[in-house]
């Protein structure tokens, strides 16, 4: 039952978010006339929000109880979404936007420290990884396609019910999660547990960032989250779109069918790939990720020499990134938690986050930069290069643990080595 209001938690959030995504750019810039600068610098400030939030979040998990911690963050997701409805001016809405931020992301590694602790087994806690994955996928399809009736961007206040909608979906989020947590057991092992607090509480951030870089897997694991961040989520908003429309010149509506059929294959197959991948090593898994990101990059560097088949090829390569992302969401957390050191599981995954959060903000810059230089096709190289490192650095993650031995768990937090055997 806990691990089910956790998925539906997650499901709620993102539909909120569904609600704004896709036209808070547009609101800040032509609605209130603030312009593209104004537009874009919110979406930075949501993304440095993101990047500062994600280790006190993790690392607030290891020291007190997770669910307090994802509450109160989802909590402060509600009043910066609430906030950007009296935002009457620039400053405003850029601080609602950081706000909101910092409440989304530092959730998410105590989410993740919650699902460790409430699910036993490794392939038991893919299937709920998976399924909160599809959640979201099925929460911002969602909440975009809803808000498509409610927002009326020739108003001011057009936007006021998707920002209401947002701000209620993670009130409910944080009720639903602290329903969750009523009655949980405590952690099994009080002696570990007792080990874990007292780490975390003396073990300094920079200190914290000597264990994990001190770890070979570790940091291959990183190498691994930041290229298959660059790789396609740092793109999927921005890039992408820019991408079909300065290059392959398909319509704006081929985007948008482009994302629903992102999340139809997500809610499609999930499940099923789940079940065929259950007893694959995650490394393994991540280097069918990276391969399947890379032939998607190679197919829209097809697209571009076939014009008439353009806005199909377009289309196809978000369904085959789907494909990776059904691997993807279900393995990447639960082995970066396995590798932790000892007490600091939470801390781990919010500096992973972190990192993936950082470098996904890098990438509607280069995007801008090169496709605006009118270099479409060095924006496909390096794509496949990154995807390429992708590869390689899942190859070596996956030597490197089988050249040591299992990790021993770090805390009833942690994953079975079989996740990763």
């Amino acid at each position: 039952m806990r691990a089910r209001l956790l998925i539906l938690a997650s499901a709620v959030a993102m539909l909120g978010w569904g609600t704004v995504l896709p036209y808070q750019y547009a609101y800040a810039a032509n609605t209130r006339g603030w312009g593209s600068l104004a537009a874009a610098a919110a979406a930075s400030l949501f993304s440095v929000g993101a990047l500062l939030a994600a280790p006190v979040g993790g690392r607030l998990a290891d020291r007190v109880s997770p669910v307090a911690v994802a509450v109160g963050a989802k909590l402060v997701a509600a009043v910066g979404a609430a906030s950007l409805v009296v935002a009457g001016s620039p400053g405003a809405f850029l601080l609602g936007m950081f706000v909101f931020g910092v409440g989304i992301t530092a959730a998410n590694p105590a989410q993740t420290v919650l699902v460790l602790r409430w699910v036993g087994g490794g392939e038991d806690r893919r299937r709920v990884f998976a399924w909160q994955f599809t959640g979201q996928a099925l929460g911002m399809a969602v909440g975009a396609f809803v808000a498509g009736y409610m927002v009326d961007l020739d108003r001011p206040t057009g936007m006021w019910p998707a920002f209401t909608t947002a701000a209620a979906g993670f009130v409910v989020s944080a009720l639903l999660i602290l329903a969750a947590g009523r009655g949980a057991p405590a952690p099994a092992h009080a002696d570990i547990a007792a080990d874990a607090a007292h780490a975390s509480g003396k073990v300094a951030t920079r200190d914290a960032l000597r264990l994990i870089w001190a770890s070979p897997a570790l940091r291959w694991t990183a190498l691994v989250t930041v290229t298959l961040a660059l790789g396609f989520y740092a793109q999927f908003e921005s890039g992408l779109p820019a991408y079909a429309l300065t290059v392959l010149s398909v319509q704006e509506t081929t985007i948008g069918l482009a994302a629903a059929v992102n999340c139809v294959v997500i809610i499609a197959l999930q499940m099923v790939v789940v079940r065929l991948t259950a007893k694959r090593s995650a490394p393994a898994l991540l280097m069918v990720v990276a391969s399947i990101w890379t032939f998607s990059w190679v197919l829209l560097a097809l697209a571009s020499q076939a014009p008439g088949l353009a806005a199909a090829l377009f289309v196809t390569t978000f369904g085959v990134f789907a494909v990776g992302e059904t691997m993807y969401a279900p393995v990447l957390n639960p082995l970066t938690a396995s590798l932790a050191p000892q007490g600091m599981v939470g801390t781990t995954l919010g500096i992973f986050t972190a990192l993936q959060t950082g470098f996904s903000a890098v990438g509607p810059l280069v995007a801008g930069v090169v496709l605006g230089a009118g270099l479409g096709s060095v924006f496909v190289g390096l794509h496949v290069v990154i995807s390429g490192l992708a590869l390689f650095a899942a190859w070596r993650l996956r030597r490197t643990l089988g050249a040591q031995p299992a990790p021993a768990p770090a805390v009833t937090t942690s994953v079975d080595a079989a996740l990763v055997a």
